[in-house]
């Protein structure tokens, strides 16, 4: 039939694009508050010239750094040039991907991890083609070919998932950056409510340029207006010609734990949390609970010797998940039954200890039968569009109370939320880790953030059981010039970056007493060729064993080199199965 001219076969490319599905309103730019137009008057002329610095644009969260991005972008399509917009967590993308579809139609890309092997594909070559303009993604987008790319953002730029150390290639997304820009003649811009205390150090110092944002935007007045009709509340007369409003960041309540112990409240939930909560629950909104932790119980242990059951591969302590009915290692996913009796003693005496987001899911729904309640954390984001899922449902108020991980901690903007509460705020801050301070200040005010983005007021209760430590104090008070100041003070003493680099050196075996032989054999090396270069300002910690002592089946072993520049120290080293970490992002 097709010879005599009656069907004719033709071949058409369907490109498989993750973003078909997504719908995004077409939005006009919004008119800039007053520190908005400050950042961006200096933004602007820096855009398309190869010679200037990179920006951080250090605002509080709310405060409006992504309309920044946007008109950044914006100048930079314009020039006949492409983005790169790269966020923390791929649970962000979502709400990042439809602010740029909406104001840049038909010219954005997805790109992460969890995306099919055939998105991936498509969205690269369509990159590389010149077919996509604005690529949005996680740190894997740094490889995304862009051959006319103007611009790199990456927001956030805190955040520990920037940092690539699990797995090869090892490399940190900030630096990378740093050095994509220069090849490409690219403008850079980093933006952090938290930047961690390296970043920030540089921008003092002019080695980047500092932008600073500090209040808070409320919403635009007609957002305002259509949500208090939605909402049937009273709102107060606007200024008039006031097309913005300002917000001051929600006030933070520090409860004592220990006290709530004492009067004879041994519930997870502070009384001043729980009221809060019936408060929410009345008014019809909605509240976070945010905790840094997963499963059931943080460890299970037996009561008469004590002995926690852990990994055979990991030795960490396992934890207990009543969805998997058993236990799990959050390392290497090894699984088990509950046992029945102590493995070490043959004790039937066997708890749980602890508190993780399942269990909390559990007590709240005891305490507010009627509330509607998700959990957004490792376990239930398993399967492909999980985040947006999750997210979604809670945007649309299909729920009243999420809980969740440090996957809430950053990016959201949920109008609703007019309650955060934050459990168990001191975890981390013990971790044997030079930056452990920072990462709990960090996550804390981060989550803080997630409150009071509109006209119904917010409020964060915080509970601890180390009130007067000054990282619970400073992020109470949203203040981060205060601890910059002292954890400065500190890295001075102890000779921490940002006053000296460390390169991390890692050695793993089977066998834990060759994988000390051989680390102790490098550190009596290290310590005769210090000596003999003259390196008197370099050291080194170690060796010791790491604190995940065994990782997959494998003993670590490591060693800290602390200096002014202890790399060139490595030349020469019998470093052959060693894993080398310059500049590494933590040393757990």
């Amino acid at each position: 039939m097709a010879e005599r001219g009656y069907l004719h076969f033709n071949e058409t490319e369907v490109w498989r694009d993750p973003l078909d599905k997504i719908e995004a309103t077409l939005t006009e730019p919004p008119t800039l508050t007053s520190d908005q137009q400050q950042v961006w008057d200096q933004i602007a002329p820096l855009l398309g010239k190869p010679e200037s610095k990179p920006v951080l644009l250090h605002g509080v969260t709310g405060s409006g750094k992504t309309e920044i991005y946007l008109r950044a972008v914006e100048q930079v399509l314009a020039q006949g040039k492409q983005a790169l917009i790269l966020v923390p967590e791929i649970s962000m993308t979502p709400q990042a991907v439809r602010r740029y579809m909406a104001r840049f139609p038909n010219q954005v890309g997805l790109y992460h991890s969890k995306l099919s092997e055939g998105e991936l594909y498509d969205t690269w070559r369509r990159a590389r083609q010149g077919d996509l303009s604005v690529i949005v993604g996680a740190r894997s987008g740094l490889f995304v070919p862009l051959p006319k790319l103007g611009l790199i953002v990456l927001d956030e730029c805190d955040h520990e998932s920037y940092d690539q150390t699990d797995r090869e290639p090892f490399y940190h997304a900030v630096e990378t950056a740093e050095a994509y820009a220069q090849i490409c003649n690219a403008n850079l811009i980093f933006g952090s409510a938290t930047p961690r205390i390296t970043q920030y150090y540089k921008a003092q110092r002019g080695i980047w340029t500092l932008l600073e944002m500090p209040r808070r935007i409320l919403a635009h007045r007609q957002a305002i207006e259509q949500q208090a009709a939605h909402l049937h509340i009273q709102l107060p007369e606007l200024p008039a010609g006031e097309a913005l409003l300002s917000l001051d960041l929600p006030p933070v309540e520090v409860v004592d734990m220990r006290a709530e112990l004492t009067s004879g409240n041994s519930h997870v939930l502070s009384r001043a949390l729980q009221s809060a909560l019936s408060q929410v629950l009345a008014d019809n909104q909605q509240a976070i609970l945010f905790l840094n932790r997963k499963g059931s119980a943080t460890y299970v242990f037996c009561r008469e010797c004590g002995e926690a059951i852990t990994c055979p591969r990991d030795l960490t302590p396992l934890v207990y998940h009543r969805d998997r009915g058993g236990l799990l290692c959050h390392i290497c996913g090894y699984t088990r039954k509950m046992p029945t009796k102590c493995p070490h003693c043959g004790s039937k005496q066997i708890r749980q200890m602890g508190i993780g987001t399942e269990r909390l899911e559990t007590l709240v729904s005891k305490q507010f039968p009627q509330a509607r309640i998700l959990r957004w954390d490792a376990e239930t984001t398993t399967t492909k569009d999980a985040h947006e899922l999750i997210l979604s449902h809670f945007s649309a108020h299909h729920a009243d109370i999420l809980i969740g991980t440090q996957m809430l901690a950053k990016g959201l903007d949920l109008p609703l939320v007019t309650l955060v509460g934050i459990i168990l705020a001191e975890v981390g801050l013990k971790l044997p880790d030079y930056r452990a301070a920072e990462r709990t200040f960090q996550v804390l005010t981060q989550v803080s953030g997630r409150a009071g983005r509109s006209p119904l007021g917010s409020k964060v209760i915080l509970q601890t059981y180390e009130p007067e430590n000054y990282v619970i104090q400073a992020a109470s008070k949203h203040d981060f010039e205060g601890f910059y100041r002292q954890e400065l003070a500190q890295r001075r003493e102890l000779s921490y970056p940002p006053f000296a680099r460390l390169v991390r050196l890692e050695y793993r075996h089977t066998n834990e007493a060759k994988c000390e032989g051989v680390a102790r054999e490098l550190a009596n090396i290290l310590s005769e060729e210090i000596i003999s270069l003259g390196m008197k300002e370099t050291d080194f910690i170690g060796p010791v064993p790491c604190y995940t002592r065994k990782l997959y089946g494998r003993f670590r072993w490591q060693i800290i080199l602390r200096g002014p520049n202890p790399v060139p120290l490595l030349q020469g080293l019998p470093l052959r199965g060693w894993i080398v970490e310059v500049d590494p992002p933590n040393l757990l």
